[in-house]
């Protein structure tokens, strides 16, 4: 969807929980001595100004950052990762999954990274380059598709649309199966978010009955972060999912209680 622009959303509530969760995965896979693969279907700029008009004009990351990440560990790779970057850029400053990634990323990993809207690629472009990520302005899955499995087969993908075109709730099912099939030892993540139509309870329903291997489900509700917003959750369904997941995704939900 060529119109949706996170910095609207960033450092909301459902980027306290993806953002976390992912952070824990990635430094969960990085201890082992081998090297990773690390995919994004939606990359948006990687890296959001909080002061910029428009994540101002929401103030989403009040609820978010601005309320959750105290009850985190000190030493949770979320918030060192995020303290990385804030040093290089700013305190006013939040990172992006990719930007999060690179932290947390060492010699011989790899990175993928694809996204579509023009002006989103081109930050993106901006804000990765000197960090050796491989830029795809295509669509994420298509992209995934055709590196999957990719050179380094151990490694994670993160997928997480905007969710503003209603097929993608049909066509996911189906499209991680593919992947699944196509890369059966990697770690794939999928975003989604909890909205009042519960209009996800269909695609989770699919992937449920898909029975793909190591899949957990993990869920946190909170308030809208403004009137009349829709978003009330946020959601991940894990394939593949490394060990200790469930019980690291149980401490991240207290931050939600």
């Amino acid at each position: 969807m060529l119109s949706y622009q996170h910095i609207y959303h960033a450092g909301n509530p459902a980027d306290v929980h993806k953002h976390a969760l992912l952070c824990w995965m990635l430094a969960r896979m990085g201890a082992k001595p081998k090297p990773l693969t690390y995919l994004e279907s939606h990359a948006g700029r990687g890296l959001y100004d909080l002061d910029a008009p428009e994540a101002r004009r929401t103030g989403e990351a009040d609820a978010g950052i601005g309320a959750l990440l105290g009850g985190l560990a000190a030493d949770h790779p979320y918030l060192r990762a995020l303290a990385a970057v804030r040093a290089a850029h700013g305190a006013r400053f939040y990172a992006g999954s990719p930007r999060l990634a690179v932290e947390l990323a060492r010699p011989g990993d790899a990175m993928h990274l694809a996204e579509l809207h023009p002006g989103e690629f081109d930050a993106l472009h901006d804000t990765m380059r000197g960090y050796g990520a491989r830029l795809h302005r295509q669509d994420g899955l298509e992209m995934a598709m055709s590196l999957c499995p990719p050179q380094v087969r151990r490694g994670l993908m993160l997928i997480d649309p905007s969710w503003e075109v209603k097929t993608e709730y049909r066509s996911i099912p189906d499209a991680l199966q593919k992947l699944h099939r196509k890369w059966n030892v990697g770690v794939l993540v999928l975003w989604y978010p909890l909205l009042r139509d519960a209009r996800h309870r269909t695609m989770l329903a699919g992937l449920e009955a898909a029975g793909l291997p190591g899949a957990v489900r993990h869920e946190v509700t909170f308030p809208p972060v403004r009137a009349g917003h829709g978003m009330i959750g946020s959601g991940l369904f894990i394939v593949n999912a490394p060990f200790g997941l469930e019980e690291e995704a149980a401490r991240i939900a207290t931050l939600f209680a």
